[in-house]
């Protein structure tokens, strides 16, 4: 049997295991609901940070509360918690089901229900159901529902108070120290793509610049004739003339020889020994 619970209303629950589903309706303009648990001891208040399950710490380290994430049904949208109730340790007195809507107002989401169903029975009807309508819609965080003990069993109760400053502001309310850059949106379950930033103009990439083929003259001047080298000899350079006469081969080139006979040449005297013989 299926108990439909008013606001402040409480029934026993004899499963050891439990699952609370929040359910609502999307749209557009709707925000994203995300259900988190916080655990308190005899206090009312946790005894860590550890004690807060919910979407950057989705598992308590006992392992007996934990998100199961969320799933699109028929009926819309979900996201649940689930709490081994017989493993729970000792010092832990109650179990707050929160609802956030990352600081957008509750008065935005539509057909918000928190059902709580026993985990050991697969397929079974809920063990209670809470429609959970904000008192003033400025809400941006809910306390749906509490499981606590009584004696040594559990017991569900039905709350529906909300907070207008999110779920920072209810964690810091039970004594968590909330990094609110953290808490401010799932890191684990992004909405959309971060999109990239766009350069600046001092980062800018160059582009590569066109590489363009050189554009080949139509014609050319053609270059004066060279001589060739003589064979074995160093080239003359070109500031020089060339030589009249190649070199013979293989001897260096002979030097001109004198007129001959030369009209100023005249013989030595004659002794008298020579004259007149």
């Amino acid at each position: 049997m299926t108990h439909a619970m008013l606001k402040g209303a409480n029934v026993p629950l004899d499963a050891t295991a439990v699952r609370a589903v929040l359910r609502w309706t999307p749209g557009q303009g709707v925000p994203d609901v995300d259900a988190s648990a916080l655990l308190l001891g005899p206090d009312g208040r946790v005894r860590s940070d550890e004690d807060f399950v919910f979407y950057n710490q989705p598992r308590h380290p006992s392992g007996t509360v934990w998100r199961l994430g969320k799933k699109r049904v028929a009926e819309g949208l979900t996201d649940t918690v689930q709490a081994d109730l017989g493993g729970v340790p000792s010092e832990i007195g109650s179990i707050l089901l929160v609802a956030s809507a990352d600081d957008v107002e509750f008065k935005h989401v539509q057909a918000l229900r928190m059902f709580v169903y026993d985990a050991g029975a697969d397929g079974g009807e809920p063990i209670a159901h809470f429609d959970i309508k904000p008192e003033t819609g400025a809400e941006t965080a809910l306390i749906c529902g509490e499981l606590y003990r009584r004696g040594d069993g559990w017991r569900l109760r039905a709350v529906g108070e909300g907070y207008s400053n999110g779920l920072v502001g209810l964690a810091t309310d039970f004594g968590i120290s909330v990094d609110e850059s953290a808490a401010s949106a799932p890191a684990a379950e992004p909405a959309t793509e971060p999109a990239l930033p766009t350069p600046t103009p001092a980062t800018a990439p160059v582009p590569a610049p066109q590489q363009t083929r050189p554009t080949e003259p139509s014609s050319f001047p053609l270059p004066p004739p060279q001589r060739p080298p003589a064979y074995g000899y160093p080239q003359q350079p070109a500031t020089q003339p060339a030589p009249q006469h190649q070199p013979a081969y293989g001897y260096p080139q002979p030097v001109a020889a004198p007129a001959y006979p030369d009209p100023s040449f005249r013989l030595p005297p004659q002794g008298p020994q020579f004259i007149g013989r």
